[in-house]
């Protein structure tokens, strides 16, 4: 009978190492974010990305406030 269990625990010893150290399979990477067209503010020259940036026309800002000082500077007299 002595025998009987320590071929049980032994079996049951090299088991729970074998699934201890087994590695698991890598998680898949997420994939990459899409790349966006980059635009320069036409006030200060920061380049940033297009979704990100305010539209007056064809030109393309970074803030409002530059929006507005560009048009304010523009504007003729």
């Amino acid at each position: 009978m002595n025998r009987v269990i320590t071929l049980v625990l032994l079996f049951l010893a090299i088991f729970l190492l074998i699934t201890r150290f087994r590695k698991k399979p890598p998680e898949p990477e997420p994939p990459p974010a899409p790349s966006e067209n980059m635009v320069r503010c036409a006030h200060c020259g920061v380049h940033l990305p297009k979704g990100e940036s305010i539209t007056a026309g064809q030109q393309h800002f970074c803030s409002d406030a530059h929006r507005l000082a560009h048009m304010d500077k523009t504007e003729p007299s």
